[in-house]
């Protein structure tokens, strides 16, 4: 009885703290998009979600832990939605894919305008490396299951390529201003259309 009873007083506790914890980095989203990565604060952050200092500090060390937390986030949505595009695009040529993949990330970055600026924010390596791994292993698998002749090194070689070109794309979109951001895409669809056309559907087989 002792032990159920300890259990129930734990659960909204522990809810609580989920909560606030979603608190914290919806506030910190809006401080990043707002001010920047660097000069965002943790005072500010605490400002904008109506809690204490001690609060945040309570759950996060510095803000690089809240940014770390954040982009966290970001990766298990993005790949969600990569895996409903890798779903809903079976049947479409690999053109096709590549270009609702780029769609997917710039609504992902338009709804999450904090996304762009905690690129500047410090990885974790380690966590770094599994999410990049991960993606580049899932892009493989697209290109292959259109293009089976390919084998799984060569599929997984463009998909590092293709992964790069678009985070490149990131760096430049985050720049330019917003008239100018739709050109820029429009011009990175080109650039990876030519590089997966040359490199998977006209590729010559050795």
């Amino acid at each position: 009885m002792d032990s159920d009873n300890s259990t129930n007083r734990r659960i909204p506790q522990q809810e609580r703290g989920e909560r606030r914890v979603a608190e914290l980095l919806e506030a910190a989203a809006s401080e990043f998009a707002e001010v920047g990565y660097g000069a965002a604060t943790m005072k500010g952050i605490s400002k904008r979600a109506g809690a204490s200092i001690g609060a945040i500090y309570q759950y996060f060390p510095d803000k690089a832990a809240v940014a770390s937390a954040l982009r966290i986030l970001y990766v298990n949505e993005m790949e969600d939605r990569w895996m409903k595009v890798e779903e809903a695009t079976a049947a479409l040529s690999v053109k096709q894919r590549i270009q609702r993949f780029v769609d997917t990330m710039i609504r992902f970055m338009g709804e999450h305008p904090s996304y762009i600026t905690i690129l500047d924010a410090p990885a974790d390596s380690k966590r770094d490396k599994e999410t990049r791994a991960r993606l580049r292993a899932r892009l493989a698998n697209v290109f292959q299951t259109r293009r089976p002749g390919v084998s799984p090194e060569h599929a997984y070689r463009v998909a590092c390529v293709a992964l790069q070109m678009i985070k490149s794309m990131n760096a430049l979109y985050a720049e330019a201003k917003p008239q100018e951001r739709l050109e820029i895409v429009e011009e990175y669809k080109v650039a990876l259309t030519a590089y997966i056309e040359k490199r998977l559907l006209h590729r010559k087989k050795q």
